[in-house]
């Protein structure tokens, strides 16, 4: 499966199919599964947003108020997805597969539907660039916008609710800044989903389990040096001394010059001496 995911993310990111690459990640933990169970849902999602949208005479240029409407009331009422509240770190909630089975997911998985469902009736939808908290922007042909919270049943954010959002997970002294509403890419939103259960596998000291998230995550941006910095010190914490001193060289191959590639190279050195 992970040369289907590097299939997949070698197309430009507006090619992307955000809904299949989640469903990709998420069988690396369940390897026997079908995943054309999980496909059949997505259809009947999609084709139950386009029949409801129908009734109402939506099309490709209806208004962000109405789409909105129209996804709370197909995912949040008709299918139940909602936010976990209650076992909000449980591994299951970055899982797609497992999200479907549960009809609930964080805010980065249930996203992955609510734009999957959007984007398949020729809707406008973009995922924010929202600390802490997963968002999605929808916008009419004619530039009207309203963000939605996928976690909380789709609800729409006016000003003050966003601004209350992020005194809540940055805290008191946080206001809202225009990178806020920065759309992320396709990519940036898979890696936020895998950074997720790679956060988690390390809160369990399950460091393998976080080194096949970060794995996938260096799949989908193999030009981030940080990412191939954390696999050295997850490995050198695996004892894998000979990984280590290669995801190190990787990173100082990517990294640019300053304190901590240089730091790194003396660790490499320091590796290589005890290889030896």
């Amino acid at each position: 499966m992970k040369a289907v995911l590097r299939d997949l993310v070698a197309q430009d990111d507006s090619e992307i199919d955000l809904a299949e690459a989640a469903l990709v990640l998420a069988s690396f933990d369940h390897p026997a599964a079908d995943l054309e169970v999980y496909r059949d849902h997505l259809r009947a999602l999609a084709k139950a947003v386009a029949d409801a949208a129908d009734e109402q005479g939506l099309d490709a240029d209806a208004a962000p108020e109405d789409i909105a409407d129209i996804l709370r009331h197909v995912l949040a009422e008709d299918f139940r997805y909602t936010g976990d509240e209650d076992t909000y770190n449980d591994l299951d909630n970055a899982n797609l597969m497992r999200v479907i089975e549960r009809r609930k997911g964080l805010p980065v998985s249930l996203g992955i539907l609510y734009l999957f469902a959007a984007r398949a009736q020729g809707w406008s939808a973009t995922g924010l660039n929202f600390p802490g908290h997963f968002l999605i922007r929808l916008e009419s042909s004619d530039g009207q916008r309203v963000i939605i919270d996928p976690f909380y049943n789709g609800r729409s954010l006016e000003i003050q609710s966003l601004r209350e959002l992020l005194k809540v997970v940055r805290g008191a002294a946080e206001e809202l800044d225009a990178s806020h509403y920065q759309p992320v890419s396709n990519r940036e939103i898979l890696i936020r989903l895998q950074n997720n259960v790679k956060t988690r596998r390390l809160e369990q000291n399950e460091v393998a389990g976080a080194l096949e998230a970060l794995d996938a995550m260096q799949t989908l941006d193999p030009a981030n040096a940080a990412f191939w910095r954390e696999a050295g010190v997850m490995h050198m914490r695996l004892g894998h001394l000979k990984h280590a001193v290669e995801s190190f060289e990787s990173f100082i191959a990517k990294a640019p010059d300053g304190p901590d590639r240089r730091k790194i190279a003396d660790v490499v050195q320091e590796l290589r001496e005890r290889l030896h």
